[in-house]
C-alpha cells in the first residue's frame, strides 16, 4: 500500500480527535476537528459501526497514522512487541515512542513525525555525533540525538526549538536548547505516554490473525 498523500487533517476526522501532524496548526482555530467534528464523507454524520472489529480496526488505524507508518512496518512491530518480555502493547507503544523520528519530534526538533522524518531522512541529525538517516532506528538509554551544525540555522528546525515548551517533554529524554541536543535518560514508560490509546486492541486486532 502507498504512502497516504492526501490531506492530513482527513484523517483526523476519521479518527476524531487531533492526531497532531499538521504542527502549530492542530492548536490553532484552523484545527479541522475543532471545526468539524465528524468524520469526512457523504456518510460522515450517519451512525457509526460500533463492532468490536470496527472498534479494534480504528485504534489500530490512529496509531498507525499518529505515528505515520505504512501497514507492513506497522505490522512487524507488533509482532516485534509480542515477542518481548511484558506486555505486549506497552512493548509495542515503547517501540513506537523510540524511533527517531518519533524522538526528534518530541525533543522540539521538528512540529510534527512527518517533519521529523523528512528531516531524519535528509540527513540533518546525528546519534552520537554520526549521521542517522534512518527514521525507523531505534534509540536506547544513553544515546545523544543533535542537530548537525550546519542544519542548526535551517528555519524549520530553529522555528520548532524556538516554540517549544520544554514542560511538554516526556521524562524518559532531556533537552539542551543552545547546543540543539537531547539526551535519552532511560526507555519510555506506560506513563510516558499520555495519549489517548488503548493499545490492548491492538493486540487484540493482531491476535485474530
Amino acid at each position: 500500500m502507498a504512502r497516504y498523500l492526501g490531506p492530513a487533517c482527513r484523517l483526523c476526522r476519521r479518527e476524531g480527535q487531533k492526531l497532531f501532524l499538521k504542527g502549530d496548526r492542530c492548536n490553532s482555530e484552523k484545527c479541522a476537528v475543532d471545526r468539524r467534528g465528524y468524520p469526512p464523507g457523504q456518510h460522515g454524520q450517519g451512525r457509526p459501526n460500533s463492532s468490536d472489529y470496527s472498534v479494534q480496526l480504528r485504534e489500530k488505524q490512529k496509531v498507525k497514522r499518529m505515528y505515520g507508518l505504512l501497514e507492513r512496518q506497522f505490522s512487524a512491530t507488533v509482532h516485534k512487541a509480542g515477542r518481548m518480555r511484558g506486555r505486549a502493547g506497552e512493548n509495542l507503544l515503547a517501540l513506537l515512542e523510540r524511533r527517531l523520528d518519533n524522538v526528534a519530534y518530541r525533543l522540539g526538533f521538528a512540529t510534527s513525525r512527518s517533519e521529523a522524518r523528512q528531516l531524519v531522512k535528509h540527513g540533518h541529525f546525528l546519534v552520537n555525533g554520526r549521521k542517522a538517516t534512518i527514521p525507523s532506528f531505534l534509540v536506547k538509554p544513553g544515546m545523544k540525538i543533535s542537530v548537525r551544525p550546519k542544519s542548526q540555522e535551517v528555519a524549520r528546525i530553529m522555528g520548532a526549538v524556538e516554540t517549544l515548551d520544554e514542560g511538554s517533554l516526556p521524562s524518559w529524554l532531556e533537552l539542551s536548547k543552545e547546543d540543539f541536543e537531547g539526551t535519552v535518560k532511560a526507555l519510555p514508560s506506560r506513563e510516558d505516554i499520555g495519549m489517548p490509546i488503548d493499545e490492548q486492541l491492538i493486540v487484540e486486532l493482531y491476535s485474530r490473525y
